[in-house]
């Protein structure tokens, strides 16, 4: 992937809970073309990092060509993996942007039942830091930014809304529809 030029890449973000399955994921990458393959990768994943103290920095580690940096807080364990080519660095900014970003939205209590609470939110922040597999923003607090700037604004087109918004959306154009 970063023979693409100098722009680095981004394979998948995986955000999994305590027992290796998935809490949010996002794929960028065409290595793992099936979902069983997906899950496959993520089992090997947590096997493979499950015993290691990433508790209070994040770590390095190379599976299958692929750099994992990944870092645990509590019940949730945070990934983010690339090409064996791409700077660990620029990874593990992406992943402390994504861990940064869901500390804020999450108001620090950052754990499974919170994170599946607030899934939509953090389905967002996946949105604001990667598209298409390129890095977009890596500053947490600007990304956690975004992404309420996204819930708190009721008159964005419905393409821009997340469903639960565009459900709210549409319940109250029926109501008022129905009182007129």
């Amino acid at each position: 992937m970063a023979s693409q030029g100098l722009c680095p890449s981004i394979k998948n973000i995986l955000l999994l809970d305590s027992e290796g399955k998935r809490v949010a994921v996002k794929y960028y990458s065409d290595d793992w073309p099936t979902n069983n393959a997906k899950l496959a990768f993520e089992k090997f994943v947590f096997t493979k990092t499950v015993k290691t103290n990433a508790r209070t920095e994040a770590e390095v580690t190379l599976l299958e060509n692929n750099i994992i940096i990944y870092k645990f807080v509590q019940d949730l364990h945070f990934f983010v993996t690339g090409g064996e080519d791409e700077n660990e660095l620029i990874l593990a900014s992406v992943l402390q942007g994504f861990f940064d970003a869901v500390t804020l939205l999450l108001r620090s209590n950052v754990d499974k039942r919170e994170a599946l609470e607030n899934l939509d939110l953090i389905l967002l922040c996946l949105d604001e830091i990667v598209d298409g597999g390129m890095i977009l923003e890596t500053n947490g607090p600007l990304i956690a930014e975004k992404v309420t700037s996204h819930s708190l604004d009721a008159d964005a087109p419905l393409s821009e809304q997340t469903l639960t918004q565009a459900w709210a959306t549409a319940r109250e154009h029926l109501t008022r529809t129905l009182l007129k």
